[in-house]
């Protein structure tokens, strides 16, 4: 994952900005005592996640799932595959793992929300739902120059979302939270409709880092640097994550990115295991048990 990448990453300000005001609202008025986290990667496959997988481990998913809870499954967004191929993933998983797959790119990039994109959802879900009780939150991200002037486009495609399937968003164009009149309207529509506003926490962009929750669940996605400093914002995000838990938030989904993918696994261990002492999770934590394979802490 390129996006947000810098070259000298210890001359970045990596403080998390403080809450947008009105997330506390919404935490207190959607306050729950059921408290879920979901820490995964955004692949699975063994190119790379170079190291994580024991010699001799046939199936690379099957290994995966039962290190992690969950996946960012970022494969979806190239292609749609079939409902027979979600079965397989359904299959192979445990029964607490959870999927979180990224909409398709003709969805996002190539139709860009246009008005003849209902098919193409259509059949994406008609597949994706074959995740059953696994299908954690289905998640869009938007390509760069989507600016808010279509955002007519991004309420026809939150008004028409089916409720019953959770649903994140994802902006990348800064207009969205440096225009303040744009946020607001935006955060409203995605609370009236009980979509995630997603979080992106990446070196480059610290201006979409918008820290405004519109609902009970924290989508963020963690974009490290390959540097020392990924463990000092890790440890950041849970204090952040501990106050929220303490607010009343239902739903944690957190998934770890690197521009070098394979130290991934690497992160996402040291996250979990912070967890598990800060916020009283009882998360796995990958590798831990594995016969001679050696512990990514």
């Amino acid at each position: 994952m390129k996006f947000g990448s810098v070259d000298y990453p210890e001359t970045i300000d990596f403080t998390l900005p403080k809450d947008h005001p009105d997330t506390a609202r919404v935490l207190k008025e959607n306050a729950c005592d059921e408290f879920n986290v979901f820490v995964g990667c955004a692949k699975w496959n063994r190119a790379d996640l170079k190291g994580f997988y024991p010699r001799g481990t046939k199936d690379e998913l099957e290994y995966y799932s039962r290190q992690f809870n969950s996946i960012e499954l970022n494969a979806t967004f190239y292609r749609i595959f079939s409902p027979e191929q979600f079965e397989k993933w359904y299959e192979k998983t445990p029964s607490n793992f959870k999927f979180f797959p990224k909409l398709n790119q003709e969805i996002s990039h190539w139709k860009r929300l246009n008005e003849d994109v209902g098919p193409v959802v259509e059949n994406y879900l008609y597949s994706a739902v074959n995740l059953k009780e696994k299908l954690g939150c289905v998640f869009l991200q938007m390509h760069n120059n989507f600016a808010p002037k279509d955002f007519n486009r991004v309420v026809d495609f939150v008004e028409s979302w089916p409720k019953e399937i959770p649903l994140a968003l994802e902006f990348r164009h800064t207009d969205w939270y440096n225009d303040e009149a744009v946020s607001e309207d935006l955060y409203q529509l995605l609370e009236e409709n009980n979509i995630s506003n997603i979080i992106v926490d990446s070196a480059g962009r610290r201006d979409i880092i918008h820290m405004r929750l519109t609902n009970s669940r924290a989508f963020v996605r963690y974009v490290g640097a390959n540097h020392q400093t990924d463990y000092s914002r890790l440890d950041d995000w849970v204090d952040r994550l501990k106050t929220w838990k303490h607010a009343g938030i239902k739903d944690v989904n957190f998934f770890v990115h690197q521009n070098i993918e394979k130290e991934s696994p690497l992160l996402s261990a040291y996250l979990i295991k912070k967890m598990n002492t800060e916020l009283g999770t009882d998360l796995k934590i990958p590798n831990d048990d594995s016969n001679g394979q050696q512990t990514l802490l």
